[in-house]
């Protein structure tokens, strides 16, 4: 069963956060989030009140198969603010894990320095500051071990390449039936 670290903070964007957490364990990953602030609960983009699994400090992120980043632009912030974080993201993309960022979160892989080269997309509403590489207008970017999404509409189709990528398309296609979700765009 594939471990999967979800690193959120005050800001982060709770449909993202939300779907990718549950669409991971729909398909029987373990997922662990963890806030990057002093305290469990948080207060998203949009207000929701979220509660984190643990604290940042008292989880080792080597012990996990992937790291997945939830976006929003306040979230995204404190991500860059967390060296250990962006050491982590060194660290994963370096080892050849699999490291996930949706909406702004691939700012926070920018930061790290692991962009170069890579093929990633974003929120538009970023696309400007992403400066390392150019952003794909596709709604969800596979580059080996590294995968991006737009934003909330995309959020179950990147936690659905997560899951085909860690665990393969049969599984991945088993969590989206049961979804129910519309017909892909293509």
């Amino acid at each position: 069963m594939p471990k999967v670290l979800v690193p959120l903070a005050d800001g982060s964007e709770e449909m993202e956060a939300v779907i990718i957490i549950d669409t991971l364990r729909r398909a029987g990953f373990s997922v662990t989030s963890a806030s990057l602030g002093m305290s469990r609960t948080l207060t998203a983009s949009r207000g929701v009140v979220l509660v984190a699994d643990e604290l940042w400090e008292s989880v080792d992120p080597e012990t996990f198969d992937a790291i997945v980043l939830p976006g929003g632009a306040d979230g995204t912030a404190a991500m860059i603010a967390c060296p250990g974080l962006l050491n982590a993201i060194q660290s994963f993309v370096k080892a050849g894990k699999l490291m996930g960022a949706i909406c702004a979160a691939p700012l926070a892989l920018q930061a790290a320095g692991v962009l170069e080269g890579r093929r990633v997309t974003c929120h538009p509403a970023v696309g400007e500051s992403l400066t390392m590489t150019e952003r794909s207008s596709e709604r969800v970017v596979k580059d080996g071990n590294l995968i991006t999404s737009q934003g909330p509409g995309t959020a179950f189709e990147f936690a659905l390449a997560v899951i085909s990528k860690l665990e393969g398309q049969p599984v991945a296609n088993n969590v989206e039936a049961g979804l129910i979700l519309p017909s892909r765009v293509t």
